[in-house]
């Protein structure tokens, strides 16, 4: 299967200390690679720099064959159209005196694009997307659960019908049952939209039932990667062993697996 982003000898120092060291890896098209470790390990920063939102040290990332650390601002703002992120804070990543219309409206706007169906009728189709209806479009993300308020990160993010989405421990700050609707959301919308993943997470079981292979990362180095049910389900690392002792499995009433 073809490599939509390939990743290789990535490096980040930070006051002479290395927080990723040399990670290597590729996430075929259409795939979810689940990214794991536990906090400081470094899985938010290879994504960051995967994105160029913070730039490495040293290494190589491209996407789809383009090198995207040698491209320049015209380059990645093209690029970034195909590219987005959705953080783990749904209440951070909004701001609290945009309306969700406006909220939504921002790539569009940022980008000079104009929907050929018209912008309302577009914000309102990106909602029901993601299990929301448009009464919500002239309300404040304060006026939202933590659900919702990651629907609409969701929404938009998928504005500009990108091709890849880094999800950074999108479901970490939710309770277990909403966080296990927004999976099974992610899961439909990767099925219906083709999406790839980057799947950051700190929770094994969530990586086995999301993702297609994972990649372990301890003290900045990559440590273990292979297909995710074999991973998880007979670890060659250590420390791959110990992340799995250590995170508690789903309850039966809310697991994703169970439905």
């Amino acid at each position: 299967m073809e490599a939509l982003v390939e990743v290789r000898g990535l490096v980040k120092e930070y006051a002479g200390r290395h927080v990723v060291d040399n990670v290597s890896f590729a996430i075929r098209r259409g795939e979810t690679l689940g990214l794991v470790g536990e906090s400081g390990s470094g899985k938010s920063t290879v994504a960051r720099m995967l994105l160029r939102l913070i730039e490495p040290t040293a290494g190589e990332v491209t996407f789809t064959g383009r090198d995207l650390l040698n491209a320049d601002a015209q380059q990645m703002r093209e690029l970034r159209r195909r590219m987005q992120i959705v953080f783990q804070d749904p209440f951070a990543a909004l701001n609290p005196r945009m309306r969700v219309q406006d909220i939504l409206a921002e790539p569009f706007v940022i980008h000079q694009e104009k929907p050929p169906e018209g912008l309302p009728r577009r914000l309102a189709e990106m909602l029901r997307t993601v299990g929301m209806d448009e009464t919500a479009l002239n309300r404040f993300p304060h006026e939202f659960s933590g659900g919702q308020r990651q629907r609409i990160n969701i929404a938009r993010a998928l504005a500009l019908k990108p091709e890849f989405l880094v999800l950074d421990e999108p479901v970490s700050a939710l309770d277990v049952s909403v966080g296990a609707q927004v999976i099974n959301l992610l899961r439909e919308l990767q099925r219906k939209h083709g999406l790839t993943y980057l799947f950051i997470s700190h929770s094994m079981p969530l990586v086995r039932y999301l993702c297609d292979r994972v990649a372990v990362m301890q003290r900045g180095k990559l440590v273990e990667l292979g297909d995710s049910k074999q991973v998880c389900d007979a670890p060659q690392e250590e420390y791959t062993r110990r992340l799995i002792d250590a995170t508690p499995e789903m309850p039966e009433a809310v697991n994703p697996l169970k439905h």
